[in-house]
């Protein structure tokens, strides 16, 4: 082995040509397809003073591989029957709140939908026996994706309904991502299939070169049933979501049962996401029904991920921040949000706005914990309130703005929602539906205390050197 550690001259002008077009290479792509200049400086960096191995950290988690899928993704999906509602015009709607809705439109091409109703489902135990209730009285089509999806008591009920309703001859289709169900041993996956139920698992692989996908996670939780009845929200699949889980591992969440024309934009989402995993296109009738008004809520789907989705939603949450002119709220489990949208808070604080941020005192991951305690300390000079929650974690993510308009669903306030993960959300207009959200914020308000945001700055300075370490991980947590 001497050879390795005293290359010959021959081999050490290989490895200097290799180190020079591996570097080249990742800064030319970097030039071209970068636009956060401070991210690009960063990858370059990496690939000059780290020989190689900077080259290969790019090709893992600095290439977005999905936005070309997508493109033809997009054009498969041009001829199918998904139709649309028209968007709707909303009588007595506030000017700014009316301009923040034109501004979403444009930036998801998506309708605005009348006529929809939303039940809020809180935790497990709201949420659950009406998810399975739906599947068991489900008559021809069932389209399910989850993040997690434990194998537990809670997570072997909903595979019995999902085995159940497919022996009776309703179409299935589960969908679950690839690491957060867990990557290795998925015995989920394996008694679906079973069971006879058609089941993928989202950006999976054990090709060393499809590894970078790994990193793009599907956090969606949708559940469609016959095109008509849709659930979506926070909530994953597991006993931590249930009240007679231990404390300190009990998770406290939000979801929503959703009916009207806007299903069909859930559906949407989900049939995007299986014809990127698996080709086929949910084209049949019976996955996209005619849908009728039932409920006084307007809404829209919002996309989310790291392809022709990227930056709508930060933009969009960033227009709502623009224009508020009374009040802010946000309930997030993970708050880091970058540099734009803290401004936009800064701003609105300024403006007289008033802004509510509720987050775990207690976070479920310690280094996200650590990030968002060296964040908060840049809103000390922000006038913000920050509430944070005692035990159990607080999985909730709520956002109303000015007692009308409302963001819900499985996005939180970090960069790997708005840049890495596929999220869903609905964007919602309806004074009664953010009246219940607001009660949902004050309940928790309630139990919490407000965080003297000063005080962190006097921390030991070990503490302010970990927290500040982790906070650098930020485009990545």
């Amino acid at each position: 082995m001497f050879w390795i550690s005293h290359p010959s001259p021959l081999v050490q002008t290989a490895l200097a040509i290799l180190y020079v077009l591996v570097a080249a290479t990742v800064t030319a792509d970097v030039l071209l397809k970068k636009s956060d200049v401070r991210g690009a400086l960063g990858w370059i960096g990496a690939a000059w003073f780290s020989p190689i191995l900077g080259g290969v950290l790019y090709y893992l988690f600095g290439i977005n591989r999905v936005n070309r899928r997508a493109l033809k993704l997009k054009r498969r999906l041009k001829d199918t029957k998904n139709r649309r509602p028209l968007s709707a015009e909303i009588p007595g709607l506030p000017p700014h709140i009316a301009e923040l809705m034109d501004i979403s439109g444009r930036v998801t091409g998506d309708p605005l939908t009348a006529g929809n109703a939303l039940d809020i489902l809180e935790n497990g135990d709201g949420a659950y026996p009406q998810m399975l209730a739906a599947i068991a009285g489900a008559k021809q089509s069932i389209a399910f994706a989850s993040y997690i999806f434990r194998n537990d008591a809670t997570g072997h009920d909903f595979i019995d309904a999902l085995i159940a309703a497919h022996k009776r001859g309703v179409q299935v289709r589960v969908l679950l991502d690839g690491v957060g169900t867990g990557y290795f041993i998925n015995p989920i996956i394996l008694r679906l299939r079973e069971g006879g139920v058609v089941t993928r698992r989202f950006l999976h692989t054990w090709l060393p070169w499809r590894m970078p996908f790994l990193n793009m996670r599907n956090h969606r939780k949708l559940l469609v049933v016959d095109g008509a009845t849709a659930f979506t929200g926070g909530i994953n699949i597991g006993g931590e979501n249930l009240k007679n889980a231990r404390l300190d591992r009990r998770v406290l969440d939000v979801h929503f049962c959703v009916q009207g024309p806007v299903v069909r934009l859930v559906m949407d989402a989900f049939a995007r996401d299986w014809i990127f995993t698996t080709g086929e296109n949910l084209d049949e009738d019976f996955w996209w029904p005619e849908l009728a008004p039932v409920g006084p809520v307007y809404a829209r789907g919002l996309r989310t991920g790291p392809d022709a989705d990227l930056y709508k939603l930060d933009m969009i949450l960033g227009a709502a921040l623009t224009l508020a002119k009374k009040r802010i709220r946000i309930l997030t489990p993970y708050f880091l949000p970058d540099a734009r949208l803290q401004f936009a808070i800064a701003q609105a604080a300024l403006r007289g706005v008033e802004v509510e941020i509720v987050l775990p005192g207690r976070s479920d991951h310690h280094y996200m914990e650590w990030a968002m305690r060296a964040h908060l300390r840049f809103f000390n000079y922000i006038a913000a309130k920050v509430y944070v929650t005692p035990q159990p974690f607080d999985h909730a993510k709520l956002c109303t703005v000015d007692d009308g308009w409302c963001v819900i669903g499985s996005s939180n306030w970090d960069a790997r929602s708005f840049r890495l993960n596929f999220e869903f959300d609905l964007e919602c207009y309806d004074p009664a539906l953010a009246k219940k959200l607001d009660a949902i914020i004050d309940a928790r308000i309630a139990r919490g205390k407000k965080l003297d945001v000063k005080a962190l700055t006097g921390q030991p300075v070990w503490i302010r050197l970990r927290d500040a370490a982790c906070r650098l991980l930020m485009p990545y947590l």
